[in-house]
């Protein structure tokens, strides 16, 4: 009995080892796995959230890069646009020249309505007060004229080479066209610059006061219409101011 009980005994606990020692077995076995799942759960909704962080700020390049390129593309219209509005201008600006030019290349067709002549200082190139007033004078026909043009000639005296006095003649008729344009409302198309320089004098540059009158800019007002017109207005000429230096520009 005692030897039956004891082998009872010895065969539960030995059972309750083999038992305990599976148990730990089984449990460092799938301990590691488990851990390792939860590593890979992990990272699974990492990865998750970077594709979602990700989607995110490419959709919203997109639409930044749609808002852009649709920004762009309505100032390439408006741009495209302006380009259109500046050469339909600039066929038109173009049309009215190549007309005037074509009008004035025989000048014979037209006819004085009024003219003018206006005085330069020694080398100088500003209208005087005198010279704004003839030209006033002489606008004051543009309105009641039809079908006119107004030819600009500017002039020096002999005195400095020619290069020089091309230069100083121009700057002169710039001055006239830049007044009748911006001050008399003219329109620039309708004044056309017909010569420069020192080539056609009024005067004799032999002396002070000859000199002094081909320091000038002559401006007609010309219509190649027939009708009534206004009568020409007389051509002035004021009289040459003393100069200390006798040559003259």
């Amino acid at each position: 009995m005692n030897r039956i009980s004891l082998t009872l005994t010895l065969a539960a606990t030995l059972a309750a080892t083999i038992g305990c020692s599976s148990k730990n077995y089984v449990r460092q076995q799938t301990t590691p796995l488990i851990n390792k799942t939860n590593e890979l759960d992990d990272l699974t909704a990492k990865n998750s959230k970077d594709i979602k962080d990700v989607d995110q700020r490419a959709q919203a390049g997109i639409q930044a890069v749609q808002a852009r390129a649709a920004e762009v593309d309505q100032k390439a219209l408006a741009a495209g646009k302006q380009a259109d509005e500046a050469q339909l201008s600039a066929n038109n600006a173009t049309q009215r020249v190549d007309t005037l030019t074509n009008a004035v290349v025989n000048l014979d067709n037209y006819r004085s309505v009024a003219e003018t002549s206006v005085q330069f200082g020694f080398n100088k190139d500003n209208l005087t007060k005198q010279a704004k007033e003839e030209l006033d004078q002489l606008a004051t026909s543009v309105a009641s004229t039809k079908g006119y043009i107004i030819t600009v000639e500017g002039g020096t005296d002999s005195v400095g080479s020619s290069e020089y006095n091309y230069d100083l003649s121009q700057r002169r008729a710039n001055a006239v066209i830049q007044y009748l344009a911006s001050e008399k409302s003219v329109p620039a198309h309708k004044i056309y610059l017909i010569g420069l320089g020192k080539d056609k004098p009024v005067e004799t540059n032999k002396t002070s006061a000859g000199r002094a009158k081909n320091r000038r800019v002559d401006v007609h007002l010309m219509t190649n219409t027939t009708g009534t017109t206004p009568a020409p207005t007389p051509k002035t000429t004021p009289a040459p101011t003393a100069s200390a230096n006798p040559s003259s520009l």
